[in-house]
C-alpha cells in the first residue's frame, strides 16, 4: 500500500508532486438556452519542484479558448480523451518557476452541454413549473466537465467566484455568499458572489442556480428549495443545530462558517452531498416525520471525515465515508441512546450484505481500499466503503476501550490531518502512534483481510438487537406463514414500531427467501404499504413485492424510478424489474423514454444495470 508521499490518483492526468493549486477564482455566466457555462478559471499554482515549465490539468468536454500566465498569453494543448477521465490540458508557461514560486494560470473557456457534472432542468421538470433550474454533482471526477482544475482529492485550494444569472433566479454555492449586484454587463441579469477560505478538494466545488427560497432554522442554517418544499423542508431539518452542537462536542469546532441545507430537484442521485455551507440533499428525505434525518447528520459529520480530513486518492474513500458513518451513528447515540446506535448499525450490516452480494463475493471492488487504476470511480460506488469502513471502526472501539476511548483518537486524528488529504497507511500509523500501549492488541488484526479482502469482513459484529427483536418475530411469522395463518396478521403488528423498526422489518424479509404472492396481498391489506410516504419504506416494499411476482407493482415501481433519481432507491428498482421477465420490456422502454431527463451519473449506471451498454 502507498504511503502519503507515494500514493497518486490514477483517475487524474494532473501530477500534484510537480505543482499544486493554492487558490481558484472563477468567473461564470450560466446561460440556460444554450445549456452551457461561459467561464474564466483563474489558478494561483505554486511549484513543488525547480524548473516547473508546464502544467497539465484535468478537463472533459471543455472547450478552451484560452490560457495565459501572470497575464502572458501560454500555449496551450488537448491530449487525447480518455474513456472516465476526460481530457488532459498542458499549459506551456512562458517561465520556469522555482520550487515554492507561484504563478496565476488563467483558463477561459466554456462546458458542454453534456458535461456529465452538470444537470440542466427545463421548467416542466421543476416544482415550480416556470423556470429552469442547474444543479452540480462533481463527486467523484465531474469537476473537470465544470472547472479545469487538479481534479483529485490529494490537492486542496481555497476558491472564490461570481456567477452571472438570470435575476429572477438565486445562485448559491458550495462557499459563504459575498454579496450579490446587478450584472454591469447585461442588466437582465444579476451576479453572485462566493468566497470559500476553507482549502478544500475539487469534487466539493457545487453550484445550484433557481428559483429559491429559503427558511431560518439555526443561527448558522437556512433550508434552500423551490417555495413549493421550503415550508416542509424547514419542518424536517429542523433539527440541524442540534446536530451541529452534537457533532462539535464530538469532533471540535465547525470550522465552514454557514452550515445551509439544499433540497434540490427529483433527480438528484444521492441521499446528500456534503458540499462546504451548502449541503445538497435529495427530496426523498422529507417523510413528514423527521424520521430520514439521520442523513442530515451524516453530512454534518463530513464537515470533519471528508471535508478536514480527505481520502487521498478514490482507493481510499472508505477514509471519508467508513468515519463520517460512525460519526453519524455517535451523534445518534448521543441525541438518543447506544441501543438507537446499535439499531442503526444493523441495518448497515445489512447494506453490506447486499453490497458484496450484488457485486459478487471475490469482486476486488468490495475490498475495503480497491485498486481502481483501470476503473471509473462511479462504477465502484456501493455500501462497501461506509459499512465495511464502519464495521472495522466498530471492531477497533470494542478491542480498545469502547465508544469514549474510540472517539478519542478519532478527535486527535482529525486535528492531526485537518487540511490535508491522507492514505490508509496515514491512518494506520495515526491509530498506532495513539494507541501505543496496546500495539499487542492492534497486531492482532488482520489488517490484509479487512484492507485488501473481497467479500464479508474477517469479524462480524455481535450488535444489540432489543430495539430490532419486534422486527426480527415479526420477519419470521411472515416467512413461514401459512395459507391458513394469514389471517393472524393486522394492523396491530406495526401500531408501537417507529419507522426506522418498519424500514428494519422489511429489510429483514428482503434477506430471506422471496414471500409467496398471497403473503404480499394480505401484507398490502392489513399494512397499506403502498400509501406510505415514506421513501425508504416504500422501496423495500415495493422490492419484495417484485421478487414475489406481483403484477400489480410493476406500475408502482416504474412510476418510483420515474418520479425521482436516488440512485440508492433507483438502481435496486430497476434491476429487480428487469429480473421479473414479464417487466423487463416495459422497463427498458421506460428507462429508455425518461432517460434524458435522468442525471447524466444515473443514466449511465442504470444502462449497465439493464445490459443496454
Amino acid at each position: 500500500m502507498a504511503g502519503r508521499e507515494d500514493a497518486s490518483d490514477s483517475s487524474s492526468f494532473s501530477a500534484p508532486r510537480e505543482c499544486s493549486t493554492r487558490h481558484l477564482a472563477l468567473t461564470l455566466r450560466v446561460a440556460f438556452d444554450t445549456r452551457v457555462i461561459q467561464a474564466r478559471a483563474a489558478l494561483t499554482v505554486e511549484a513543488q519542484r525547480d524548473g516547473l515549465s508546464a502544467l497539465t490539468l484535468d478537463t472533459r468536454d471543455l472547450k478552451i479558448h484560452k490560457a495565459t500566465t501572470n497575464g502572458l498569453e501560454a500555449k496551450f494543448s488537448l491530449g487525447d480523451k480518455h474513456s472516465f477521465k476526460g481530457t488532459p490540458l498542458t499549459i506551456t508557461l512562458p517561465f520556469k518557476l522555482l520550487r515554492g514560486e507561484q504563478a496565476v494560470v488563467e483558463v477561459s473557456y466554456e462546458t458542454s452541454p453534456e458535461a456529465s457534472a452538470l444537470q440542466w432542468l427545463t421548467a416542466e421538470q421543476t416544482a415550480g413549473k416556470e423556470h429552469p433550474y442547474l444543479f452540480s454533482q462533481c463527486q467523484a471526477i465531474h469537476c473537470r466537465s465544470m472547472v479545469p482544475c487538479q481534479d483529485t482529492p490529494s490537492v486542496k485550494s481555497t476558491y472564490c467566484a461570481r456567477v452571472s444569472v438570470p435575476k429572477e433566479l438565486v445562485a448559491l454555492m458550495s462557499a459563504n455568499r459575498d454579496g450579490e449586484m446587478i450584472d454591469a454587463q447585461d442588466g437582465s441579469r444579476k451576479i453572485y458572489c462566493f468566497r470559500q477560505t476553507v482549502p478544500m478538494p475539487s469534487y466539493l466545488i457545487a453550484l445550484v442556480v433557481g428559483s429559491l427560497e429559503s427558511r431560518v432554522i439555526g443561527p448558522r442554517s437556512r433550508v434552500w428549495s423551490e417555495k413549493e418544499m421550503v415550508d416542509a423542508a424547514a419542518y424536517e431539518f429542523e433539527e440541524t443545530e442540534t446536530m451541529l452542537k452534537t457533532a462539535e462536542k464530538l469532533m471540535g469546532p465547525y470550522v465552514w462558517g454557514q452550515y445551509d441545507l439544499l433540497v434540490l430537484p427529483p433527480s438528484f442521485p444521492y441521499g446528500g452531498m456534503e458540499n462546504p455551507c451548502l449541503t445538497f440533499i435529495t427530496p426523498t428525505l422529507l417523510a413528514g416525520d423527521k424520521s430520514l434525518s439521520n442523513v442530515i447528520a451524516h453530512e454534518i459529520s463530513h464537515s470533519w471525515t471528508g471535508n478536514l480530513v480527505t481520502n487521498k486518492t478514490w482507493e481510499h474513500f472508505w477514509l471519508n465515508e467508513g468515519h463520517t458513518v460512525y460519526l453519524e451513528r455517535m451523534i445518534g447515540r448521543s441525541m438518543f441512546d447506544e441501543k438507537f446506535r446499535q439499531f442503526v448499525a444493523i441495518g448497515g450490516w445489512k447494506d453490506l450484505l447486499e453490497a458484496v452480494e450484488t457485486f459478487g463475493a471475490t469482486n476486488p471492488l468490495t475490498n475495503l481500499v480497491p485498486v481502481l487504476s483501470d476503473t471509473d470511480p462511479d462504477d465502484a460506488f456501493s455500501s462497501v466503503p461506509y459499512e465495511k469502513g464502519f464495521a472495522l471502526l466498530y471492531h477497533l472501539e470494542e478491542l480498545l476501550g469502547g465508544p469514549d476511548v474510540f472517539m478519542g483518537f478519532l478527535k486527535a486524528y482529525i486535528q492531526i490531518f485537518a487540511y490535508s488529504s491522507v492514505t490508509t497507511e496515514d491512518w494506520k500509523k495515526c491509530l498506532y502512534s495513539y494507541f501505543n500501549n496496546k500495539a499487542e492488541i492492534l497486531n492482532k488484526v488482520d489488517w490484509k483481510a479487512w484492507f485488501h479482502s473481497p467479500g464479508i469482513p474477517p469479524f462480524k459484529p455481535n450488535y444489540d438487537t432489543s430495539m430490532a427483536d419486534d422486527c426480527i418475530a415479526l420477519c419470521k411469522r411472515w416467512s413461514t406463514a401459512t395459507d391458513a395463518e394469514l389471517s393472524c396478521f393486522g394492523e396491530a403488528d406495526l401500531k408501537q414500531m417507529s419507522s426506522q423498526q418498519k424500514i428494519e422489518f422489511l429489510a429483514l424479509l428482503l434477506l430471506e427467501p422471496p414471500l409467496c404472492l398471497k403473503n404480499v396481498k394480505r401484507m398490502q391489506e392489513v399494512y397499506k404499504f403502498n400509501g406510505i410516504k415514506n421513501a425508504e419504506i416504500r422501496f423495500r416494499w415495493l422490492r419484495l413485492c417484485l421478487r414475489a411476482q406481483w403484477e400489480e407493482a410493476i406500475p408502482l415501481a416504474l412510476q418510483m424510478v420515474t418520479v425521482q433519481g436516488r440512485m440508492k432507491f433507483t438502481r435496486p428498482l430497476y434491476r429487480d424489474l428487469y429480473n421479473f421477465e414479464k417487466a423487463r420490456q416495459q422497463t427498458i422502454d421506460t428507462f429508455v423514454k425518461n432517460k434524458p431527463s435522468m442525471h447524466p451519473i444515473t443514466a449511465a449506471l442504470v444502462a449497465k444495470d439493464l445490459h443496454l451498454v
